[in-house]
């Protein structure tokens, strides 16, 4: 396993000796010990990254090679798809099914854009005149891709898949809870034939080593996935540089049942919604808004299958809740249930816990009787925390779906094909789910209105956020 940065194909030391422990959070052992990335060491990254952006090891290379090469980089992971899973669920501590999951969605990733690298064309322009004008899209440049702890090696292929497809080079920091993958993902891609200097990884945490990212006037773009507090913050401190940036950010996700559904598939929708990575998911159906008339059928439903959602030993094949990423993570989560429990009425869950005496696992908790303006309502919780509401009809419905900061999905369960497309529509969301919730695809872009962020992973759009737009205008 290695520990060390990878700059330009080669394992270093971080120049100031320092290491971060990493901790398994299901066992609460240290996994392994790994460079600190410093602001000296983002520099060197920065300028190894530009070299191999202008020089013919990566400027002289065809966009059909480098597709080639993203395309093995895929076929390398696949091979080492079940060690890769492995060391996710041993960082995260989510399930290893899950693990195995967002390790063959990386795959497909890789080989979605691989597909893209030698189809990012321009156009020809009948601008007024006696010319010829036309568009090339360039590569942006160097990327620093800063990604988060809960989906640590999917996330950031989201980055780099694309900024290697168009052209630009790669320096990856990941989350400091979880950098291992991100560090296997670099020997696989050396193994690949990417030249030195087109990808890069340098760990360390987000004060330090990412705002040294963030800040440095030799980093063109950076794309980041995280909270909108910090995204906020990196807003700020890409300003001076005027850098382009792109935020995939917080939300609080609102998932709409109506009487007109399939009750049992929608609850079924519902639980998975909040539960699948134990919550800690930007998009996590996280409000769940059920119309009046059926919710105490849901309820009943939902607390039922809520109870029999135990926290397990992650390598468990029966385990469907894992360990949250950190005990830091699980203290936020019980601070936000200890407020639900003076703001809602808690009916399943709402407890810290251990599997065989360790770990930082939360029981699958449920509060009904919520409404806006409850802390656990309006916040971010990252974590397995469900907050009913109800709503009576499709007006009020959408009201409440849309009284929120955030903007990143949303779900609706009806029967009704007209309700349906109409409510999808008016809620102001990037992504919104109909009778289903918490699918992604490599072709179908993601991302958030209002304070979930701007610009676009995954799809075509997500090239146009690393790529420049040139015009060229010939006199004829």
């Amino acid at each position: 396993m290695h520990t060390d940065l990878f700059i330009g194909n080669a394992w270093r030391p971080a120049s100031t000796g320092e290491r971060f422990q990493v901790t398994n959070p299901a066992t609460e052992e240290t996994l392994a010990e790994v460079a600190l990335g410093s602001e000296s060491d983002v520099d060197q990254a920065v300028r190894v990254a530009r070299t191999c952006l202008e020089g013919g090891a990566w400027r002289g290379l065809s966009a059909r090679k480098r597709g080639a090469l993203l395309y093995r980089a895929g076929d390398l992971l696949e091979q080492r798809a079940e060690d890769m899973a492995r060391l996710e669920t041993q960082q995260n501590g989510k399930p290893f099914f899950e693990s195995k999951i967002d390790v063959a969605m990386t795959v497909e990733t890789l080989r979605y854009y691989a597909g893209w690298a030698d189809k990012v064309t321009g156009d020809t322009l009948p601008v007024d005149g006696p010319f010829f004008t036309y568009t090339l899209r360039e590569p942006v440049g160097v990327v620093a891709a800063i990604v988060p702890w809960n989906f640590p090696l999917n996330l950031a292929s989201w980055k780099f898949a694309p900024a290697l497809a168009a052209g630009c080079t790669v320096i990856l920091k990941p989350a400091s809870e979880t950098p291992l993958t991100a560090l296997l993902m670099a020997e696989i891609m050396e193994q690949a034939g990417f030249p030195p200097g087109a990808f890069n990884v340098v760990p360390g945490s987000g004060s330090l080593t990412g705002r040294a990212l963030v800040r440095h006037a030799g980093v063109d773009k950076v794309a980041f996935t995280g909270s909108t507090d910090v995204g906020k913050q990196i807003m700020r401190d890409a300003a001076d540089s005027v850098k382009r940036i792109s935020l995939e950010l917080g939300g609080k996700s609102p998932n709409i049942i109506f009487a007109d559904a399939d009750i049992p598939s929608a609850v079924k929708g519902a639980q998975g919604a909040i539960f699948y990575g134990k919550g800690e998911v930007c998009a996590a159906g996280s409000r769940l808004l059920v119309e009046k008339s059926v919710h105490d059928q849901v309820m009943t439903e939902l607390v039922a299958r809520s109870k029999k959602l135990t926290p397990g030993d992650p390598f468990d094949a029966k385990t469907r809740l894992g360990a949250l990423v950190s005990q830091k993570q699980q203290d936020s989560v019980m601070s936000y249930i200890a407020a639900g429990k003076k703001e809602a009425t808690l009916v399943a869950g709402g407890n810290a816990t251990k599997v065989n005496g360790k770990g930082y696992y939360v029981e699958a908790t449920v509060f009904d009787d919520a409404k806006p303006g409850m802390k656990i309502v309006d916040e971010e919780i990252f974590g397995p925390v469900l907050s009913v509401l109800t709503f009576d009809g499709v007006e009020e419905g959408i009201r409440m779906a849309n009284q929120t900061i955030y903007g990143l999905a949303a779900g609706i369960w009806t029967r009704d094909v007209k309700k349906a497309h109409t409510v999808a529509r008016a809620i102001r969301a990037g992504t919104v789910w109909i009778n289903t919730y918490n699918f992604y695809d490599s072709a179908a872009p993601f991302g958030g209105f209002k304070a979930s962020g701007f610009g676009r992973d995954l799809g075509r759009e997500a090239l146009d956020g690393y790529t420049e737009v040139k015009t060229v205008w010939v006199a004829l």
